[in-house]
């Protein structure tokens, strides 16, 4: 031991020659956390196909299944956490000379490695699987809107499609309202196509705007009139309630997207909390399993004596 000009003794820290992390135990725990994440969420994925039936009625609501499948792997990600955290705490080799605060803090530090570790294995496994899912969820959000899909195809229709003399579809419009005669029911006795085509794209540029000008509500009336022999007020209701149709159908379109925003958002929010909860667990679980390896060789080592 050194010793100072005044006699006195000098401590000298004492270095460790081994790392304070053992990778052993960090990967053994996260691999039995893998493999218990992958057992339990094939187990509840069975459980989750017995609440599905073709048959009408036999099925349980979409929420239901849902809310099942969200708290299942919740549990599943917190019976794997701790599991595997308490395995790399119980696997270590004990620190000799070390304090028991900074034992208790590599345990913790361990555990939560051993949790990241056997994240990163299930993220990987089951990468394809959730692209899928995501795929298969975007698919019926865009099936959900496609449903009420008019203000689309009209946009899609604006910039693709054209008209006579080369005009795309909004121009199209326009001229055709500059151009209407005064007999428009002479001209769609007389040309279907034409009166046709005007009322799609009448259609398409309400969608687009969001409503249809009550001028614009008129003429269709008319058209209609003049193609099916009703009279102009029983002409005017099958307009009304083909564009309330319409809105019916946007308005449904728009509810569905915002669910499904707000569905996707929760299972974020949620899934992040429970990932938190998850490396807690680990963490805890390490420093149990650590202490009580520790507590059992130092019962071994004073049972010799």
């Amino acid at each position: 031991m050194p010793i100072s000009s005044a006699g006195s003794a000098i401590a000298t820290p004492v270095e460790s020659s081994k790392s304070a992390i053992a990778w052993g135990p960090i990967f053994g725990g996260a691999v039995a956390a893998t493999g218990i994440s992958l057992i339990l969420i094939l187990f509840g994925s069975g459980l989750g196909l017995t609440m599905i039936s073709p048959w009408s009625g036999e099925s349980s609501s979409a929420a239901t299944v849902g809310i099942s499948a969200a708290i299942w792997l919740v549990v599943v990600q917190w019976l794997s956490a701790a599991l595997g955290g308490y395995l790399t705490g119980r696997l270590r080799t004990k620190w000799a000379a070390v304090h028991t605060d900074e034992v208790f803090f590599r345990d913790t530090a361990h555990g939560f490695v051993s949790w990241a570790v056997a994240t990163v294995f299930v993220a990987g496994f089951l990468a394809s699987s959730l692209g899928s899912l995501a795929s298969t969820g975007a698919q019926a959000v865009g099936s959900a809107a496609s449903t009420a899909g008019i203000a689309g195809t009209a946009v899609a229709a604006s910039s693709s499609d054209s008209g006579p003399g080369g005009t795309d579809m909004a121009t199209s419009y326009f001229t055709d309202a500059l151009l209407r005669p005064q007999q428009a029911q002479a001209r769609a006795q007389n040309d279907d196509g034409a009166a046709t085509a005007e009322v799609s794209r009448i259609l398409l540029n309400g969608a687009v705007q969001g409503g249809v000008p009550e001028d614009d509500k008129a003429y269709l009336a008319t058209i209609v009139a003049a193609r099916t022999g009703l009279s102009p007020q029983d002409a005017r209701a099958r307009v009304d309630a083909v564009l309330k149709r319409i809105d019916d159908a946007r308005v449904a379109a728009q509810k569905a997207a915002d669910e499904a925003r707000k569905a996707a958002a929760t299972t974020a929010l949620v899934g992040s909390l429970s990932l938190l909860v998850g490396a807690f667990i680990s963490s805890a679980a390490a420093a149990l399993g650590g202490r009580q390896r520790d507590e059992e060789e130092d019962l071994l080592v004073a049972s010799r004596y």
